[in-house]
């Protein structure tokens, strides 16, 4: 059986600070699944899994110096219903201790984006996108046709 090839299952990201990373992401709503153990946490997603790794033991299994671990160019997003959502899911960010990138506005696409940056540097997109409409447990399946 042949298995997609496009898909992400876990994403994990290198935290300096296990304990703070672990408050933060409880204070913002992520409930922490009880596989986490010694220096990993985890949380469910839908369909797939986030992980935090202690950045020293990610540097170890990576086989690279710690230094040269970073949170790199990427961003994670999260898609929201609308716009109210966003502002609620930046807002609730910024209280869990995110540091505010940018407030969410209107973008040149059509839709509605705001930043924030997890207290490891770790950058979300908080988005409301009107030509990805989102299913209803919240995942997302692009459309057959660009927008």
């Amino acid at each position: 059986m042949a298995l997609p090839r496009e898909r992400v299952t876990l994403i994990t990201l290198g935290v300096r600070d296990m304990d703070r990373a672990k408050a933060f992401y409880r204070d913002w709503g992520w409930r922490l699944h009880p596989s986490s153990q010694g220096g990993l946490t985890v949380y469910q997603m839908n369909g797939a899994a986030l992980a935090l790794f202690e950045l020293e033991a990610l540097a170890e299994d990576q086989s690279v110096a710690v230094e040269t671990l970073g949170t790199g160019a990427s961003t994670l997003a999260q898609n929201c219903a609308d716009r109210a959502e966003v502002d609620t899911v930046c807002r609730a960010a910024v209280a869990a201790g995110a540091t505010l990138l940018k407030e969410p506005e209107e973008v040149f696409w059509g839709g509605y984006s705001g930043y924030v940056a997890d207290p490891d540097g770790h950058v979300w997109e908080i988005a409301h996108n009107p030509f990805w409409p989102l299913n209803d447990d919240g995942s997302l399946t692009l459309p057959d046709e660009a927008g």
